[in-house]
Parts: C-alpha cells; structure tokens; sequence
C-alpha cells in the first residue's frame, strides 16, 4: 500500500520560511511526476509546484521566485522550500504522484503564517 508522509509545517511569522517534506513508500518513485498542493478553508485545492521524473518544475504564479521544489529519488522523497512567506500562504499542503493513471495524496500538513 502506497503512503505519502508529509512533514516541515509550522506556525510562522509573515517573511519567515518553511521546508516542506513527503516520504513516499512507493516503488520507481523517480518516474512519478511530484507535486505540491494547497488547500485554504473555504478555498479549492491548488498546485503550487510540481517537478516531473525528468527534473522539469512549473510554479503557480503565487508560488514562483518564493518557493523551490525538489526531489531526491534516492530517498524516495519531495521537498518544498517555502521562502518570505505570506498570511495568504496559510493552507493544507499536500503532496501528490501522478504516473499515468495512478494518482496518490498524502494526508497533508498545516501552514499558518501570522502577520
């Protein structure tokens, strides 16, 4: 069975940084397209940055010159380093695999930034 952890959020003053982590317990990891997703209450869910097995990123607009998203294959694992944060930046992140058509969710994790 396929588990996606997450880990990295926090409570954060507006202008702080995060980094974000998922542990995937599946196997070829390296051919999965990885992606971060958030939620805010009241909000639909919406990708923030996704890396493909070939190492190509797209950012939301949001998202670009702020945050950089990685991934160590070896480890089976996604990152998100989230820099000047904002109180609009607050939501559930969850992390995603896509391959074809398999698509897995974590259980996310919660980003609060204060002003």
């Amino acid at each position: 069975q396929v588990a996606l952890v997450e880990s990295g959020g926090d409570l954060v003053q507006a202008g702080g940084s995060l980094r974000l982590s998922c542990v995937a317990s599946v196997n070829f990891f390296k051919t999965y397209r990885v992606a971060w997703h958030r939620q805010a209450p009241g909000k639909q869910r919406e990708l923030v940055a996704a890396i493909t097995s070939l190492g190509r990123t797209d950012y939301a607009s949001s998202a670009k010159g702020r945050f950089t998203i990685s991934r160590d294959n070896d480890k089976n694992t996604l990152y998100l380093q989230m820099n000047s944060l904002k109180p609009e930046d607050t939501a559930v992140y969850y992390c995603n695999l896509q391959r074809v058509s398999t698509n897995y969710w974590g259980q996310g994790t919660q980003v609060t930034v204060s002003s």
